[in-house]
């Protein structure tokens, strides 16, 4: 049979329909979604225009899709591919990336999501090797959660938006994370799209405020001193239970050392328990052994891994 591979720049909504339907079949077949948030936001809106993809068919069949991000002028192209179940194990993995690797010239960072065997083999056979981990942590909200005190002078509201809150919130989360190779580059238009996802809500986005100067007037009475946005999966998807997730949690590097991280943690914490869920999950990469302890003394353990691999 026919097995073509296409180039392409943003998808049209045909092509786009196609892909998820891939990645849907490919997320009840291994229990896991093989796209992370950042390719699938990419695929509903549109996404930077210097990102690509590559279309593997078989036949008429779309069999198997790769993202390839923008170069990075440092660490280099990253990517992440699917190949629907119904055409695994006929060699179409290795077709695609070799199609990836022809297109960003040999030079490539792969991610593959909760340590799947067969992309552990496709990446050793090509040359791939292993460069970080992402965690995957769990803890149950049924648990008891502990009480939290914030750092005097600071308080805790909501997320505004449409407010000021807005670029306040980039501005901080660009500083928290500023050796952060994804998070730290987030803009206004990141934020705005999550704002437009179905799961966002403002009543679990919490921002911690100052409202009196520390001693060393740093950082100014008002400013944002730390945040903890949380997210609820859904109904859960393919039979399984909504889980909450600490989704992003971030202290202004003048307020760190203080406890803000773990109270902000914990308030986000009793949110989640509040809203009925059972579970709650986060990310966190196994290099941060700081904050890997911090999560396991609240409870978390290790449920699950994200791989990169480089070549």
């Amino acid at each position: 049979m026919n097995v073509r591979v296409e180039h392409r720049g943003r998808l049209d909504e045909q092509h786009v329909a196609a892909v998820l339907s891939v990645v849907e079949a490919a997320t009840e077949a291994d229990g896991v979604r093989p796209l992370n948030e950042h390719v699938m936001l990419h695929l509903r809106y549109g996404g930077d225009e210097r990102a690509g993809a590559v279309l593997l068919y078989v036949g008429d069949d779309l069999a198997g899709y790769a993202h390839v991000d923008p170069t990075d002028p440092v660490e280099g192209p990253s990517g992440e591919l699917v190949i629907h179940p119904a055409f695994r194990r006929q060699g179409h993995g290795g077709r695609l990336l070799r199609a990836v690797l022809d297109r960003t010239g040999g030079r490539l960072r792969l991610w593959a999501h909760g340590g799947h065997p067969g992309a552990e083999a496709l990446a050793a056979s090509t040359g791939f090797a292993k460069i970080r981990s992402l965690w995957q942590m769990r803890r149950s909200l049924f648990a008891a959660i502990p009480g939290f005190e914030l750092p005097e002078g600071v308080r805790l509201r909501t997320f505004e938006p449409g407010s000021p809150d807005e670029e306040a919130w980039v501005a901080l989360n660009a500083k928290a994370f500023a050796h952060h190779p994804e998070q730290g580059a987030w803009t206004m238009e990141d934020l705005k799209r999550r704002e437009q996802e179905p799961w966002f809500d403002p009543a679990g986005f919490f921002l911690a405020e100052r409202q009196t100067p520390r001693t060393d007037a740093t950082p100014q009475t008002g400013a944002l001193a730390g945040f903890h946005w949380t997210k609820v999966h859904g109904d859960g998807g393919h039979g399984h239970e909504p889980i909450g997730e600490v989704y992003v949690v971030g202290v202004d590097p003048a307020e760190q050392g203080g406890g803000l991280g773990k109270a902000l943690t914990l308030a986000g914490l009793t949110h989640l328990r509040s809203r009925g869920l059972a579970q709650v999950m986060l990310y966190v990469d196994e290099s941060n052994t700081a904050a890997i302890r911090l999560y396991e003394k609240l409870g978390f353990t290790r449920w699950d891994v994200d791989v990169m691999y480089r070549k």
